[in-house]
């Protein structure tokens, strides 16, 4: 029998999907950026870095921008402002995308998961709870989203051991990771930027959102512990299923010429016992890290470091040798590939809107709206504004410099305070991280789960149509109560 290649594995049929819709949003960025006409705001350096200029809109000469181009953004990302932010992301799923292989194929990651499964057999529901609120957690008062990523697999795998499906291991980590986000409490890159550039005391106003994280918390883990119970009788499988999770049943666990017996039968969970050490140190790193801002500009690259390490050491101790490490490696890095193209195509969407020159004109267009609005009209025009515009720039930092020099003075102008407005960014910035196919951290966390976008859609819309409805009501409370 062919040996079989362990690691992250992206579907052809979900990276196909996820193609084609990524090429409609390219080529519908495209046609809004020929026709709208073009515009700019003046920029200045705020006490924060570079910030719009309020009341300095003007239109400007339509840039020639030919329609060829719209299909050459992917690679011209690469050597936009946005470059760097792209290769980092790039590399570092590759890295995690080799260390899971080398896990795999060293029966590393299967035997982790064991041991928790047969532990909480019988206290699954708690473990549920426990894991979600964590998540959310980390994302709500530490602002994590991306540095997750390593942990997608395990909840995963953890998942589909305890009868569960993907869909319930997507979402107890990273859903549940974007949820707490935007349900900040003092997540520093939404709330604490956007409250320094609207002149706040930083974190305050958290008595309320407490109540927020609460609300939204309650109403996620009914829908995945619904989602939890009916997926219990019927585990999904064909293409939906990821290959990591049954490579080391097909293919016998450790590589061939690796030693056998008793000291081999241990191997795996003395390798599933450093895999433990390993996570949580890569979890106390991105806690220090977030909490004392110490090289977060760097967290990236030292969690991929520190996965690496994970990977290869868990490899060498479960007796792996270490050339079939090397192997396993270059396997799981050749899978994640095509993960690299739609993330470069989900980059490239906000690329054409700008170089079409049309982002200050969607911005201007949208603040003449909100300003002429009524305070409850003009708060829930922030967050469908926000909502929209996080469509095409996923960042938090960086909307949160484009909008709220504009935001923060419109609120004043529709008797809200700006504390409000701030919530209502919060809002619009994060849920639908877990939903728009323009997010790259959306489309890596589906592709090594081997799903597609639309499958995904239709699987969290209306859980998506929930939090709306009850983040918009919270935020109508927030007016009545004047919340400042």
């Amino acid at each position: 029998m062919a040996e079989r290649a362990g690691g992250l594995r992206i579907s052809k049929k979900a990276f196909l999907t996820s193609f084609l819709v990524l090429l409609v949003l390219m080529i519908g960025a495209g046609i809004l950026a020929a026709t709208i006409p073009s515009g700019l705001y003046e920029r200045a350096k705020g006490d924060f870095g570079l910030q719009v200029v309020p009341d300095t809109y003007h239109v400007i000469e339509k840039p020639n921008y030919p329609v060829w181009r719209w299909l050459t953004a992917p690679f011209e990302v690469l050597a936009s402002g946005d470059g760097l932010q792209a290769i980092v992301i790039i590399v570092f799923i590759m890295i995690v995308g080799g260390a899971f292989a080398v896990l795999d194929k060293a029966s590393v990651l299967k035997e982790a998961v064991s041991i928790i499964a047969k532990r909480f057999a019988s206290r699954r529901y708690l473990l549920l709870a426990l894991i979600t609120l964590f998540f959310m957690g980390i994302g709500s008062l530490l602002g994590i989203f991306e540095e997750t990523i390593p942990l997608v697999p395990v909840a995963i795998a953890l998942a589909q051991s305890l009868g569960w499906d993907i869909y319930v291991g997507l979402g107890m980590s990273i859903l549940a990771t974007g949820f707490g986000f935007s349900a900040a409490i003092a997540n520093p890159f939404s709330i604490g930027t956007a409250q320094r550039l609207s002149g706040l005391p930083l974190f305050s106003g958290a008595g309320f959102r407490i109540i927020i994280f609460a609300c939204v918390y309650a109403l996620f883990y009914v829908w995945l512990a619904a989602k939890a119970k009916r997926s219990e009788s019927s585990r999904l499988g064909g293409e939906s299923r990821i290959d990591s999770l049954s490579a080391a049943s097909n293919a016998g666990g450790i590589a061939d010429g690796t030693p056998t017996g008793r000291g081999a039968a241990l191997a795996p969970g003395r390798g599933a016992a450093f895999f433990g050490i390993s996570i949580v140190a890569l979890i106390a790193v991105i806690c220090v890290v977030s909490l004392t801002r110490t090289f977060a500009d760097y967290s990236m690259p030292i969690i991929a470091l520190i996965f690496l390490v994970a990977g290869f050491g868990s490899g060498l101790v479960a007796r792996m040798p270490f050339k079939d490490c090397l192997k396993a490696f270059g396997s799981g890095v050749a899978g994640i590939l095509p993960g690299v193209i739609l993330i470069l195509m989900a980059m490239a969407v906000k690329h054409i809107i700008v170089s079409g020159g049309i982002m200050d004109t969607i911005l201007h267009g949208a603040s003449s709206i909100i300003g002429e609005s009524s305070g409850y009209g003009a708060a829930a025009l922030i967050y469908l504004f926000t909502l929209g515009m996080n469509f095409f720039i996923g960042s938090a930092t960086a909307k949160a410099f484009l909008l709220m020099p504009l935001l923060a003075p419109l609120a004043d102008l529709a008797g809200i305070s700006r504390q409000l407005a701030v919530q209502a960014f919060a809002f619009g910035d994060g849920f639908s991280n877990m939903i728009y196919p323009t997010n790259a951290v959306l489309l890596i966390a589906l592709g090594v789960a081997g799903l597609s976008w639309p499958d995904w859609f239709k699987r969290t819309w209306l859980l998506q149509a929930a939090v709306l409805a009850l983040t918009m009501g919270l935020l109508m409370i927030g007016v009545l109560i004047g919340f400042a």
